[in-house]
C-alpha cells in the first residue's frame, strides 16, 4: 500500500515560495542548511540557499508530507490540476493572514475561500470538520 511522502510545487524561486508554504503552514519550517549541504550547493556553484534549486519544507510532526519547492525554467499558466487544503477554525482570519503573507485572495465560495500563493499555485482554506 502506497503512502503519501512529498508534495512537489514546481517554482520559479524555490526558496521564496518555501518560506511563504513554512509561514501559512502550522507546524512547518524551511529545512536548516547544514555545512554539508552547503558544501553541496557549492559544488554545484550555488553560493547562497537564496539560489538552491530544491527547497525542503519539513513537518514538526513525524510522518506527515515534506514539502519540496523545485525550480522550473517556465511559467505557471493554467489552473493547478491539483490543489491543497487547508483547514482553519476561523477560515476568514485564516484567509486574511494569508494573504499578508503574500497569498492572493480568488474566490469566496459558501463556507470556503480560494486563494493562490505568490506564485499563483491555487488552494482553498475551508473551516475545521
Amino acid at each position: 500500500m502506497a503512502r503519501l511522502g512529498d508534495i512537489v510545487f514546481d517554482a520559479a524561486h524555490p526558496a521564496s515560495l518555501a518560506r511563504f508554504w513554512a509561514a501559512a503552514l502550522d507546524g512547518y519550517a524551511v529545512a536548516p542548511y547544514d555545512e554539508e549541504e552547503l558544501g553541496r550547493l557549492q559544488a554545484k556553484g550555488i553560493n547562497e540557499p537564496e539560489d538552491d534549486p530544491s527547497v525542503l519544507v519539513e513537518p514538526a510532526t513525524h510522518g506527515a508530507p515534506r514539502l519540496f519547492f523545485t525550480l522550473v525554467p517556465e511559467a505557471k499558466v493554467v489552473k493547478n490540476r491539483v490543489h491543497l487544503d487547508l483547514r482553519a477554525d476561523d477560515v476568514d482570519e485564516e484567509a486574511a493572514r494569508l494573504v499578508k503573507l503574500g497569498a492572493t485572495e480568488l474566490a469566496r465560495f459558501e463556507g470556503w475561500i480560494t486563494l493562490a500563493d505568490p506564485e499563483g499555485n491555487e488552494f482553498d482554506v475551508l473551516p475545521m470538520r
